[in-house]
C-alpha cells in the first residue's frame, strides 16, 4: 500500500474558501487528499484558482492523490441534447486539466445514464486523446458493473479504470464480488460506511461494510496507492471538526494495516 493516507476535501463542505479545511486535513496528520469540491456542479476552475490551490498544498505539505471530475446540472457529459454534452466534456476536461497540474494522475466520473448510451461513448473517445497527453486516467465509479464491464471492453487500462465507492457496493449488496471480477482495473477506492440503506459517507468501522474482504480484495488488486476517505460529518455523531478527522485518520490507519496484513500474507 502506499505511504501515506488521504482524505476528502469536503468533508464539512464542498464550496468556498477550502483553504481552512485543508490546514485542518494536514494538522489531523493526513498525507494526500481527493479533491472533491465542485463535483455535481457546473463549476470551472480558472487558471488562477488552480494555482492558489497548488501554493496551498505546498504550503501545507499535501499531495493531490485524485480529483473528483464533475456532471454538472446543465453541462452534462453524458447528455443526449449534444450541446449539453459538448459543454460536459468540457466540464471534464477542466477537471482533468486540474488534476495533471495539481500532481494527480486519476479523475473519478460518475456515469448518470445507464446503460451506457452513444453519447457516453462519444464522449469518453472525445475525452481519451486529451487525458492520455496529461498522463491522467478516468476511473469510472461504480453503478451497474455489466454497464462498466462494456466500457472496460472498448477502452484499455491506460485510460479507463475502476473507482470502487465501498459505500456505493455496500447498498448494492453485490459490490465485493463484482470487484473481485474486476480488481485488475482497480486505480481509485473511496472508502466509507453505511447500514446498507442509504449512501451515508460514514467514517470506516461504523457501518456494514465487509472491511476484512474489501482489505484482502485491494490487496490483490492493481491499486498500490494509499487509502483514500469520502467520509462526511453530515451524519457523524461526532461534532467537533478536530475531533471527526483525528477519528477519520485511526480508522484509515487502522484499514492500511489490514490491507497491508494481506499484502504480506501473500509473500
Amino acid at each position: 500500500m502506499g505511504n501515506g493516507l488521504c482524505i476528502t476535501t469536503d468533508y464539512l463542505t464542498d464550496h468556498g474558501d477550502p483553504s481552512p479545511s485543508l490546514r485542518h486535513i494536514a494538522d489531523a496528520g493526513f498525507t494526500h487528499i481527493h479533491w472533491c469540491h465542485h463535483w455535481k456542479t457546473d463549476f470551472i476552475y480558472s487558471r488562477w484558482e488552480i494555482s492558489q490551490i497548488r501554493r496551498w498544498l505546498s504550503e501545507y505539505g499535501l499531495r493531490l492523490l485524485d480529483l473528483h471530475g464533475s456532471v454538472g446540472p446543465e453541462k452534462d457529459w453524458t447528455s443526449l441534447r449534444d450541446y449539453e454534452r459538448l459543454a460536459g466534456v468540457e466540464l471534464v476536461k477542466n477537471r482533468i486539466e486540474m488534476t495533471a497540474r495539481l500532481g494527480g494522475e486519476v479523475t473519478i466520473m460518475h456515469i448518470h445514464e445507464w446503460p451506457c448510451c452513444e453519447p457516453v461513448m462519444k464522449s469518453l473517445s472525445e475525452l481519451e486523446p486529451f487525458a492520455k497527453k496529461r498522463n491522467v486516467r478516468i476511473a469510472i465509479e461504480n453503478g451497474k458493473f455489466n454497464d462498466i464491464r462494456h466500457v472496460f471492453s472498448r477502452w484499455a487500462p491506460d485510460f479507463l479504470g475502476l473507482c470502487y465507492d465501498a459505500g456505493h457496493g455496500n447498498i448494492a449488496g453485490d459490490g465485493l464480488d463484482e470487484l473481485e471480477r474486476l480488481k485488475d482495473r482497480l486505480i481509485s477506492i473511496h472508502l466509507h460506511d453505511n447500514d446498507s440503506g442509504a449512501d451515508q459517507h460514514n467514517l470506516l468501522f461504523s457501518g456494514t461494510v465487509d472491511w476484512a474482504r474489501l482489505a484482502a480484495i485491494i490487496a490483490r488488486s492493481s491499486y498500490h496507492k494509499c487509502a483514500s476517505m469520502e467520509v462526511s460529518m453530515d451524519n457523524a455523531a461526532i461534532s467537533d471538526e478536530t475531533a471527526f478527522l483525528q477519528c477519520a485518520f485511526d480508522t484509515g490507519m487502522r484499514f492500511s494495516q489490514m490491507i497491508e496484513h494481506e499484502r504480506s500474507r501473500k509473500l
